[in-house]
């Protein structure tokens, strides 16, 4: 049985799961940590998760590479494991990584449906409001958290918002 998706590609960590474990205040993937309390404004969580992406695709493209210089008979040292992975991650341009802020808001705004996340009570003013005469009453950033019940959903749930939304169009 083939497991090699026939098309497409798969994502190296999904969306969900380092939104609970960066809200969680863990720094998932190399992201800075965060005060679980305080929360993070949607627009910063979706920014580290495309670092992470990014870094994570990296990776991969240096392991295929590492794993064809062994097959080949070449030695590789891990100094030199670092060093693709710094040129791959130079190579991967960001609007390769499909991670639009229009599919991470939606994504966002279902996990906000879903009771899993709350506003926390601290804003930002927005560089809009704050650099604009045009955009005086853009909107400020809301920090979001984690609620008891985020914190309790298992991953499965947390992979696919949607279907627990929606049950009964699985």
């Amino acid at each position: 049985m083939e497991i090699r998706p026939k098309r497409g590609f798969i994502r190296p960590l999904g969306c969900g799961i380092f939104i609970k474990k960066f809200l969680n205040g863990e720094g998932p993937f190399d992201s800075p940590k965060i005060d679980p309390e305080e929360g993070a404004p949607p627009v910063d969580i979706r920014f580290y998760y495309k670092e992470a992406v990014i870094r994570a695709y990296a990776t991969d493209l240096a392991g295929k590479e590492v794993e064809r210089r062994i097959r080949m008979g070449e030695e590789v040292t891990p100094e030199e494991i670092e060093r693709l992975e710094e040129h791959y991650l130079k190579l991967i341009p960001t609007r390769v990584v499909k991670v639009r802020y229009h599919s991470f808001m939606t994504y966002f705004s279902k996990i906000r449906r879903l009771g899993w996340v709350e506003r926390s009570g601290k804003e930002e003013t927005s560089v809009w409001q704050e650099e604009s005469d045009f955009h005086p009453r853009a909107w400020p950033r809301v920090y979001y958290r984690l609620t008891d019940k985020g914190r309790e959903a298992p991953d499965e749930e947390w992979s696919n918002p949607l279907r627990t939304l929606y049950p009964e169009f699985t």
